[in-house]
């Protein structure tokens, strides 16, 4: 049964690298093959259980006749209760997230932006797009970062081409800016939650790469773009009434907004509480604030909502967390099979190098759905204690150890090798319509130098520190 769970799920991950060409949703694939592959597991788990659990089942059963009915609680109380609660824990997180977007989408807080970059002047726009999209997608994950921004080139740039090169910077800049902090990234929420990462040590060894695998794509890019751009005729928002909410407000809810997400890992070590709770207060507080503004259009029953939002945001990241609960279904019950126990052995008798693993798993990111690789690739490995006389191919284990930094910031960069690679590379798909050879050909070798200098970048640090 441990070969046919792990064939199925050879054929999921390949069902999900090619959602491009069989057109089947990949949330679909991952949710219905995290749900048949606990089946199986339910089904013939008693060889399992007594592998992986063996002490813990015999107390279990506390001198009680064996049974297929006590195996199966001792799962579903003991077994998949572990890897649900973990779950949840992230999901809550990325929806408490999203929530707050919706929250300052809605009041205009993120208008400004549109103002900043509403400029003729190439190296202004772009620079300005790069850095936005940087820093928002350190706070919110890389694909609400991603789908605010292309609707914001859209209302922007009138020219197809120039709006393509500058979206395809928005990818790029959304997903290195997400890899570096420990909330930007569902992958990087994980290695923080799992205790592999402290979010200062992390954000310190992984901002200075993320910076360079940004500027550098973005350097060449700039040189396929004329000095000025395209920009529409401008338009007035109007949000459903003549009232307006004015600017220091936005900025308020803009600062309880996003300085409530720097807050959370503060939060998480001083409580020892999971990080979605510290996500929920923000959330809570920041929806008070929506409720003092709003308190005229509330109690005059005026919509404020703008009559005619782009939803797509709600679709696109509701997707994605089906597609993250379906993922994270998957390698829970490769976990239980032993199967990351065997692959683990096989890199370190084999392989015995974080560098070329990472540079691999970037590598495969390209075509599988980053997600996919770097949730299985934290999983394969347990964070190893701190001991003397370790060598260092085992110090690279430990917490805050180069091998959880190096996943996560070849899988964001790798990921961006193709469109395909990242949700925030299929929005930009979606969002200009264009095609996989189309940034094969002008954007994934401009990827590459910007991840080979980042790695550099990387591996001095990593000596110097």
């Amino acid at each position: 049964m441990t070969i046919a769970i792990v064939i199925l799920a050879m054929l999921g991950y390949l069902l999900i690298a090619t959602e491009h060409i069989t057109h089947i949703n990949k949330s679909t694939v991952a949710m219905f093959l995290g749900v048949l592959g606990w089946i199986l597991y339910m089904c013939v788990g008693t060889d399992f259980v007594y592998r992986m659990h063996g002490q813990e089942f015999t107390d279990f059963l506390a001198g009680a006749p064996y049974s297929v009915t006590a195996a199966k609680q001792f799962i579903a109380r003991h077994v998949f209760i572990h890897h649900a609660a973990f779950l949840c824990s992230i999901v809550l997180y990325l929806l408490g997230s999203m929530a707050i977007v919706d929250v300052l989408s809605d009041n205009g807080c993120f208008d400004y932006i549109t103002t900043f970059l509403r400029v003729r002047s190439t190296n202004r726009i772009l620079t300005g797009t790069v850095c936005v999209t940087f820093l928002l997608s350190a706070n919110f994950d890389n694909l609400t970062t991603a789908v605010l921004m292309l609707t914001i080139l859209h209302r922007l740039v009138a020219n197809e081409r120039q709006r393509l090169y500058l979206g395809a910077c928005v990818v790029i800049a959304a997903c290195c800016g997400g890899c570096f902090t420990v909330i930007g990234d569902a992958t990087s929420l994980m290695v923080w939650t799992k205790g592999a990462v402290t979010a200062t040590a992390f954000s310190t060894k992984l901002i200075l790469p993320a910076v360079v695998a940004t500027a550098i794509p973005a350097y060449l890019i700039r040189q396929a773009l004329p000095e000025t751009i395209d920009i529409q005729r401008r338009t007035v928002v109007f949000r459903g009434d003549d009232s307006h909410m004015p600017l220091w407000q936005q900025l308020v809810m803009l600062f309880v907004g996003i300085g409530g997400l720097w807050f959370v890992p503060s939060f998480h070590r001083i409580t020892l509480l999971p990080p979605f709770l510290g996500t929920l207060c923000v959330l809570g507080v920041l929806w008070v604030l929506n409720e003092l503004f709003n308190r005229t259009s509330i109690r005059t029953e005026q919509p404020l909502q703008v009559p005619g939002t782009d939803r797509r945001l709600h679709y696109e990241v509701l997707q994605v967390i089906l597609f993250f609960i379906g993922v994270s279904l998957v390698v829970s019950v490769l976990v239980e099979i032993g199967a990351m126990d065997a692959a683990s052995r096989w890199l370190n008798e084999y392989i015995h190098d974080a560098y070329v693993l990472s540079v691999a798993l970037g590598l495969i990111s390209a075509v599988l759905d980053n997600v996919c690789l770097v949730m299985s690739a934290i999983n394969i490995f347990d964070v190893a204690p701190a001991t003397e006389g370790m060598s260092l191919y085992e110090q690279m284990f430990v917490q805050n150890g180069s091998y959880w930094n190096l996943v996560i910031l070849s899988g964001a960069i790798g990921g961006c090798l193709l469109p395909i690679g990242n949700t925030a590379g299929l929005a930009f798909l979606r969002s200009e319509e264009t095609t996989i050879w189309w940034y094969i050909r002008h954007i994934t070798g401009k990827v590459v130098m910007g991840w080979i200098a980042g790695m550099l970048v990387y591996f001095f640090i990593d000596m110097v520190l």
